[in-house]
């Protein structure tokens, strides 16, 4: 009997497995008429406290999404425009989510809580965590080499 053999963990494999679970996501995101870096503001601006400076949430975001700070722009820009997220009264440099924001990203991370606990629920908790410290080195390195092209 023939077993195949197990992958040796490299950029293609990170990227087959990012586009596997992109795959997947696309179809909740289509279901709430979000894009995927709509929902990375919403999700972002629903994590932390209860707004968010805007050029800080722009950089954040654009760092995160290897994107333009202008890209991120439009998103919010388009995020305010369907009433999710607004600017705090009074003080044009922060953001929050809207009710009709918190109840859309509440609805597209059960989707996504589902869709983890399909992928990740049976492997071990000891393996998750070395994947995720490995990704995360990965990832840093990869940023201060991008930080370097600048």
């Amino acid at each position: 009997m023939t077993t195949t053999p197990t992958p040796t963990l490299n950029g293609q494999v990170i990227g087959q497995a990012h586009l596997a679970t992109r795959a997947l996501l696309v179809p909740v995101l289509d279901r709430s008429h979000t894009t995927f870096e709509q929902s990375a503001v919403l999700n972002a601006l629903a994590g932390g406290e209860e707004s968010a400076d805007r050029a800080q949430l722009t950089d954040q975001m654009a760092g995160n999404l290897k994107t333009t700070d202008s890209a991120v722009a439009d998103v919010i820009a388009g995020l305010a425009a369907s009433a999710l997220l607004e600017q705090v009264p009074g003080d044009d440099s922060r953001l929050r989510l809207t009710d009709a924001g918190r109840a859309r990203n509440r609805q597209i991370r059960d989707a996504v809580d589902a869709l983890t606990q399909r992928l990740y629920g049976d492997i071990p908790a000891e393996d998750l965590a070395t994947a995720g410290r490995v990704l995360a080195l990965v990832t840093a390195r990869a940023n201060a080499e991008l930080a370097a092209l600048r």
